[in-house]
């Protein structure tokens, strides 16, 4: 919310506009998450680092949309949150960290592709999946810190709104931001944001080169698939990360422009939007992204099937 001193623009669009784009990342992303999450967690015959990465990206993912049905009841309600401050500080952590970790994993993706290609012995060396789940152990004891840690603490105190009516996870107060929050938010843009965006806008482009160096047909989808991902990247996240950062300057008094604290407020809601929407965009990356997948039907036969691993190729049947 803006400062008491910046005239507050109407707001009535947001009753409608979260509760459709959260029902839609769920009905789209949930059924897709779900099913990679199963198909590269339990019907995978051989573990690989790459599989591990793409099992808990989808799982971060089903985090996330679970907690969108409390946060459509939320915004259908004219923002009034009616399940506890408990509920509220472990459903608003958990969106907000496990983007953090979809990010993540994401460059821990990244980081396994460029070596497979441009290091390929050294990969074969150390494609155990031992590394991959420790590393993917520590990030989610670092979400599950998180949340006890803003449970711990206590609740965070929001500006004064209108009487009976509770806000969750938004409205902080100027003195949350000067202490927890403002830690807490400057951590997340370097390590969850800052560093992996570093890492996948240098690892991918330098796997490209030497991608575009085999001039095979399969290099030159490798060389497309690369900049999707790149594309989708800059789309979802790097929006909300840079509207994250104004906002959090302008709540610490560092922006004082009434005019530039309307355009972050909204800008803000539609960045969350396109955030929420990368739950829907990851079940096509599982499959777009490499050429481990060969659907033999369209609908959800994964369910009937099993995947076989030949010569590092991932191949769905199904039991007919």
């Amino acid at each position: 919310m803006m400062n008491a001193n910046c005239s507050t623009q109407s707001t009535e669009y947001q009753y409608y506009f979260f509760p459709a784009v959260y029902t839609f990342a769920l009905v789209v992303g949930l059924p897709g998450n779900l099913a990679a999450f199963i198909a590269f967690t339990f019907r995978t015959s051989s573990r690989t680092a790459f599989s591990v990465y793409i099992s808990n990206l989808a799982l971060a993912d089903i985090v996330i949309l679970c907690t969108l049905p409390f946060k459509i009841h939320y915004h259908l309600n004219r923002n009034n949150w009616i399940f506890g401050d408990i509920a509220c500080r472990v459903t608003g952590i958990l969106f907000y960290a496990n983007i953090y970790m979809s990010i993540c994993f994401m460059t821990c993706i990244c980081v396994d592709r460029y070596v497979a290609t441009v290091h390929p012995h050294t990969y074969l060396r150390l494609r155990s999946a031992w590394g991959s789940l420790v590393v993917s152990g520590m990030l989610w004891c670092a979400v599950i810190v998180a949340v006890l840690v803003f449970i711990l603490l206590g609740p965070l105190e929001t500006n004064a709104d209108k009487p009976g009516r509770r806000r969750c996870f938004e409205n902080f107060a100027k003195n949350e931001w000067h202490s927890r929050l403002g830690v807490y938010s400057i951590l997340c843009l370097i390590i969850g944001s800052l560093l992996p965006s570093l890492i996948i806008l240098v690892c991918y482009p330098l796997a490209v080169r030497r991608i575009s160096k085999m001039g095979t047909k399969t290099a030159q989808k490798a060389a497309r698939v690369i900049y999707t991902i790149l594309a989708i990247m800059l789309l979802c996240f790097m929006p909300n990360h840079v509207v994250y950062l104004l906002h959090m300057l302008h709540r610490m008094d560092i922006i004082h422009s009434c005019s530039a604290a309307n355009v972050i407020y909204h800008a803000r809601r539609v960045t969350v939007a396109l955030v929420t929407l990368n739950t829907c965009l990851d079940p096509v990356l599982y499959y777009v992204t490499t050429s481990h997948f060969k659907w033999k039907r369209l609908k959800m036969t994964w369910l009937l099937g099993r995947i076989r691993k030949t010569r590092g190729i991932y191949v769905v049947t199904v039991d007919e």
